[in-house]
């Protein structure tokens, strides 16, 4: 097998990798969150209407799912950073990318 078909076979293996792998997630945010509700909280969302937010806690870009109490399909209860984050997005000042 030639270098360039190997190549383009690896490329084809990881882009379906990746593309399950987004699958799997959406499926299983679906699954635990039901419906998104970041359009209700005015939040900027992704090409799959995940809200793209600022996790307080890690400080890095996230995009997720947001239920109807204004958490993120990310958030622990009990967790001040967490808690912070929940009461931000329901009064429309978190940070977001």
């Amino acid at each position: 097998m030639g270098d360039r078909l190997r190549r383009v076979l690896q490329q084809q293996a990881r882009k379906a990798g990746r593309e399950y792998a987004r699958s799997k997630r959406a499926y299983h945010e679906g699954r635990e969150w039901g419906e998104n509700h970041a359009d209700e909280f005015d939040l900027p969302t992704d090409d799959e209407d995940r809200a793209r937010i600022v996790c307080r806690r890690y400080a890095e870009k996230r995009r997720v799912a947001v239920n109807a109490d204004g958490e993120p399909a990310c958030f622990e209860a009990g967790h001040p950073d967490c808690d912070g984050c929940a009461e931000d997005v329901r009064e429309g000042r978190v940070q977001t990318w």
